[in-house]
């Protein structure tokens, strides 16, 4: 089976995710131990006991998620025999590239908690709370969205294509007047719905310059290795095995479009069958089945998920 590992980005998060596995694998433990020392804060216990207004702040979701997949890859590797570099592919939804390729060897576990409270703290610190926003765009392809961001009133700021999430699923970010003056506007544009997203920040826009440029810093000071697996990137859709341009990739993500209809369909197209989503929730695997029904996914994310796999 042609296989290719696929890890979730915000919004998956829940509190007490990875509390099962903790309980059943020592090894679980230890990763959440590892990046609690790595940040110097016990963010294991917002994980596992909340409160989730904690646990949603930016700068934590984004290395708790990591922490979560990385505790399923350690378990997956030492007590189902499952190796990551058996893959054709690892690939991440935004945060979810860093976890990718912090499973496939190519960036130190303590370095990718690090590296993603930095991003975490830069994204949030670009624009005020309040300023930016983001939307799901349901029944829109690339076209329509583009043509309602045309539509939109340009007078009230920046509005971007965020994220290409699946057939029927686009995500618009910008200045937060903009995005909503679109929503309004948006059955204008044969588009279902339009619903504002609970996020702080208006990722994967322009207006994130700030955080790239910080993210650009951090990977100075960050030893990045070839992944044992190609990344399929979110910027490109392309596969890349080169670590100074995985490290331009990334910076270049913080403004630029999470490409993941594109970046599947790269991935089916070099003959990956089975996708398996590692870490929290599923959000990963409903999108894959509004990709590709053909193709076969599930997601691990409990001791029962490894027992099944």
């Amino acid at each position: 089976m042609s296989r290719a590992y696929i890890f979730p980005g915000q919004g998956s998060q829940s509190v007490g995710m990875g509390q099962a596995l903790c309980d059943a694998f020592p090894i679980a433990r230890e990763v959440f131990q590892e990046v609690d020392e790595a940040l110097s804060q016990n963010l294991s216990q917002i994980i596992f006991e909340g409160p989730s207004e904690a646990l949603t702040l930016t700068s934590n979701t984004q290395p708790a998620l990591m922490a979560m997949s990385m505790a399923v890859v350690r378990v997956l590797e030492k007590e189902a025999g499952v190796s990551i570099s058996d893959a054709i592919f690892v690939a991440g939804h935004s945060l979810g590239e860093y976890s990718a390729l912090c499973a496939a060897g190519s960036i130190s576990l303590s370095d990718t908690a690090r590296l993603l409270r930095i991003r975490g703290d830069a994204m949030q610190a670009a624009v005020p709370v309040g300023q930016g926003a983001m939307a799901a765009l349901i029944g829109a392809d690339m076209e329509s969205a583009a043509k309602a961001i045309e539509g939109s009133d340009a007078s009230l700021g920046i509005c971007e294509i965020a994220n290409d999430n699946a057939p029927g699923q686009i995500v618009i970010s910008g200045t937060k007047a903009r995005v909503e003056d679109l929503c309004a506007k948006a059955k204008e544009h044969g588009i279902k719905m339009a619903k504002l997203l609970p996020v702080s920040a208006p990722f994967h826009s322009s207006l994130m310059a700030p955080a790239a440029e910080r993210m650009q810093a951090a990977f100075e000071e960050v030893v990045v290795k070839a992944p044992s697996v190609p990344l399929v990137a979110n910027v490109t859709a392309q596969a890349v095995q080169d670590p100074s341009e995985i490290k331009s990739l990334l910076v270049q993500q913080v403004t630029g479009q999470v490409r993941w209809t594109s970046s599947v369909r790269t991935m089916i197209d070099q003959g990956v069958t089975n996708f398996v989503e590692l870490g929290a929730g599923k959000v990963l695997s409903g999108l894959l089945r509004r990709i590709d029904k053909e193709v076969s996914g599930q997601s691990i994310e409990t001791p029962a998920d490894i027992e099944a796999l």
